[in-house]
């Protein structure tokens, strides 16, 4: 695809989603962000795309609510005339025991991690049919991709991510004749939480066979790699460092 003038939602504008959205516009996309909570750092990266004189508008959505996915996608192409990409990154990530995990905590991740990705999706879809293509591409993770539930505590969140390597399967196959292409990326360690310790930090580098945490321009570049491709469809991409081989 060639990005040029393409209109691109990314669902979540924060510490990845903003590099995203800062390379892409590099390359000429219209960006419209989402966010549920995190307004500051949408509008933030906003003002990148702006700075480097392409159009950009951050949009608050609840993606745990059907009818927002929708209403989202709609704002979107009416904001900008056009949609083209779709990045589902909205995530929720929380570290529950097993035997203290409710039914809502398990909804409240799954409604956001796999059932948002599927509905943002479907509504895209007709908006980029317009265009004789697009490109969806989902986020998972390198432990779904792996088949390995490494950690202890994140039950839904490995369901949600493994679901979305269905998803990104099963939707490429039904859009492959519109030429939307659908694939997902499964990222490993790319950023620190902001409240990992030294020693959790230099563990993870230790674990990875590169010996280092990727960095968010990693995550950019395979985001470009699958936008500008016009011949890989339903794949699963772990960028992880070589992670998932310890």
């Amino acid at each position: 695809m060639e990005l040029s003038d393409k209109v691109a939602l990314i669902t979540g504008g924060k510490r990845i989603g903003q590099v995203v959205a800062r390379e892409l516009a590099a390359r000429g996309v219209d960006i419209a962000l989402s966010y549920a909570r995190s307004r500051a750092e949408a509008e933030q990266a906003a003002e990148l795309v702006r700075a480097a004189k392409r159009r950009a508008t951050a949009f608050q959505a609840d993606l745990s609510q059907p009818e927002a996915c929708e209403a989202l996608v709609a704002q979107v192409a009416d904001t900008f005339g056009r949609l083209d990409i779709l990045i589902n990154m909205a995530s929720v990530y929380v570290e529950r025991p097993f035997a203290e995990l409710k039914a809502s905590e398990w909804d409240a991740t799954l409604n956001v991690d796999l059932r948002a990705a599927f509905l943002c999706s479907r509504a895209a879809a007709p908006h980029m049919r317009k265009q004789g293509g697009g490109r969806i591409i989902n986020f998972s993770d390198w432990l779904s991709r792996s088949g390995r539930p490494r950690y202890r505590g994140f039950v839904p969140y490995y369901v949600a991510k493994a679901g979305v390597i269905g998803l990104t399967e099963a939707v490429a196959l039904e859009l492959a004749s519109d030429n939307i292409l659908v694939n997902a990326i499964a990222p490993g360690p790319i950023l620190a939480p902001p409240e990992t310790k030294d020693e959790e930090f230099s563990a993870v580098e230790r674990a990875t066979p590169l010996g280092r945490w990727g960095g968010e321009t990693e995550i950019a570049k395979a985001v470009l790699a699958l936008l500008e491709t016009d011949f890989i469809t339903g794949e699963t991409v772990r960028v992880d460092g070589g992670r998932h081989l310890k």
